[in-house]
């Protein structure tokens, strides 16, 4: 999603971009949305519940006690006149359903990672690459979690050459915000290259 609107004092038009957070469960995606956003974001969050043990892995984040059951939202301005709309997605498989929805008009994803579980990250990666989605991998550096380079935790997901990791702190709204930055601006690079390739 691309808008645009005039600003009604200066008249300078402002851009808001969509972009979604995605990743696996319990890595932290409301956290991120609700650290940039400069607006209270609205949460879909749920109590985790015994029926749900039976399907949610709280394996490695036992201290989780709520999910997102549709998706979070919160807007951040990167700079006078750009915004971002910032749509997070459920973790779980049985929420997947929603993604599709989602991810209609986004500029690109953030796609948050857990070393301690860097599998569940996985279906995330391979739903932008197979649907041509940029993205940026974000490592969320939990406490206690074995550290890992851009280039293992790149090779470990077997990303596309040139897909961007960065390594992150979800809690934190000036690492959150270079994280989005990164992001937009690796978007606005594939979408020029696209754009160039379709007309050669």
């Amino acid at each position: 999603m691309v808008s645009e609107h005039s600003d009604a004092e200066g008249g300078e038009t402002a851009l808001a971009l969509k972009i979604l957070v995605a990743g696996g469960f319990g890595v932290g995606k409301t956290t991120m949305v609700g650290a940039v956003s400069e607006i209270r974001p609205l949460r879909t969050e749920e109590l985790l519940s015994e029926a749900g043990q039976l399907v949610d892995d709280t394996d490695g984040v036992d201290q989780k006690v709520t999910t997102t059951v549709a998706m979070d939202f919160g807007r951040i301005t990167i700079r006078s006149g750009l915004s971002l709309y910032l749509f997070g997605t459920p973790g779980q498989d049985r929420f997947w359903f929603l993604w599709d929805e989602l991810s209609q008009g986004a500029l690109g994803a953030v796609v948050l990672a857990d070393t301690r579980r860097l599998e569940d990250c996985f279906p995330a990666v391979d739903y932008f690459e197979h649907r041509h989605i940029p993205f940026v991998v974000a490592v969320n550096c939990f406490t206690g979690a074995r550290s890992y380079g851009a280039h293992d935790v790149s090779r470990a997901l077997d990303l596309d050459r040139g897909t961007p990791v960065v390594l992150c702190d979800a809690r934190d709204r000036d690492s959150g915000k270079e994280v989005l930055i990164r992001l937009v601006e690796y978007a606005g690079r594939m979408h020029t290259a696209r754009m160039l390739d379709s007309v050669g």
